[in-house]
């Protein structure tokens, strides 16, 4: 979902993009589904067969090409981009081709439909194509203050959903994965979110998959519970991830957990401005291989969030980017042994001049719950 933001803040990010443009020798943007669109120009294109696509051009009026049916949902703003409805019977492609004829060089974006692509390509045949992501990617990771706001309040919403967790008072034992899924995905809704985007819910051996699909497994004492959550509040993303124990936990859970903790803490404290991600990656890694468990950390530590739940940047091994203020990413380091348990935990942090700030506050110790 879109959020309303004043026009002369879509100005100023066309005008940012622009420079990136013109530095990267880029004629036209050609934007369609994801979230380089509602971030320019506040319209979110549906998933539809029919191209919805934003042709941007270095200079001149943007153009959004767009169905006609679609037309009655943009938020008309005719100082900042013009509006082409397409009929049933029209080649919208052909209207895309026309509008970014005079361009070398064009970037795509990332989630552009294949077949709009293929068809793209013959219809700008002198025309060289590049990743949208190269030019706009930079500009989206690095969050401006009402930005950062809004992922505060999405991340202070799941930290109260967390905290309930914590203190036993959403139930587990006896219940589905899937039931306490349905739980926390009501919760996030009642606590403000537009939409829900994931209820991971995985109890004992299946916490050893990092992204498990909440099922009908029963939830039973004597084991650990990982639940990871999230969902988009006026626009931004929240995601946490908090585990819990369901009675006292055995001591090979008890230490890893500890591991676990101090890698994430570590890794937090790591992510100030200037220093490249894969640093911040090795410190949580380091941690945990010197504990004998790291080949059982199996993801990267973190990704970028925003508008996405999954952006720019990754913390990740071989990424060499410089953390800028503004940069907001999550910090989740995870141990999973096959077969057995898996745990995780994850903050959302923004870096900021005077150091990383945290989006999560809900408690970072694996509770102990009584069952």
């Amino acid at each position: 979902m879109s959020v309303t933001v004043d026009p002369a803040v879509y100005r100023q990010r066309i005008a940012r993009v622009r420079a990136a443009m013109f530095e990267q020798d880029v004629d036209v943007l050609l934007l369609s589904v994801g979230h380089d669109l509602p971030y320019l120009i506040g319209y979110e294109a549906m998933p539809l067969e029919r191209l919805t696509m934003l042709v941007l051009p270095r200079e001149g009026t943007p153009t959004l090409v767009l169905p006609r049916l679609e037309a009655p949902r943009v938020r008309r703003m005719p100082d900042l981009f013009d509006v082409h409805p397409w009929n049933e019977t029209d080649d919208a492609v052909a209207i895309v081709a026309t509008l970014a004829s005079k361009a070398s060089v064009a970037a795509i974006g990332d989630q552009t439909w294949g077949r709009f692509v293929v068809e793209l390509l013959p219809a700008m045949p002198d025309t060289q194509f590049r990743r949208a992501v190269e030019v706009v990617g930079p500009l989206r990771s690095r969050k401006d203050p009402a930005e950062i706001e809004a992922l505060r309040a999405a991340g202070a919403a799941v930290d109260r959903i967390a905290g309930a967790l914590q203190r036993g008072e959403i139930p587990l034992v006896g219940r589905t994965e899937a039931q306490v899924s349905a739980d926390l995905s009501a919760r996030i809704l009642a606590e403000g979110h537009d939409v829900v985007n994931f209820a991971i819910v995985a109890a004992g051996e299946n916490a050893a998959s990092p992204h498990h699909h909440a099922g009908s497994r029963v939830i039973r004492a004597g084991e650990l519970v990982l639940c990871d959550f999230g969902g988009t509040m006026n626009g931004y993303c929240s995601d946490i991830t908090r585990c819990v124990y369901l009675g006292t936990p055995t001591g090979e859970i008890a230490e890893a957990y500890e591991v676990l903790h101090t890698a994430q803490q570590a890794a937090v404290a790591a992510a100030i401005v200037g220093t490249p991600c894969e640093v911040v990656d090795a410190v949580a890694r380091r941690i945990i291989a010197e504990a004998g468990l790291g080949e059982f950390f199996v993801h990267r530590t973190g990704h970028g969030i925003g508008l996405e739940a999954h952006e720019e940047p990754y913390i990740v091994s071989g990424n060499r980017l410089a953390l800028s203020a503004g940069h907001a990413f999550s910090i989740e380091p995870g141990i999973y042994l096959p077969g057995q348990w898996g745990m995780r935990l994850e903050d959302i942090v923004v870096a900021t001049q005077q150091g990383p700030d945290p989006m999560n506050c809900a408690d970072h110790r694996l509770v102990a719950l009584d069952v």
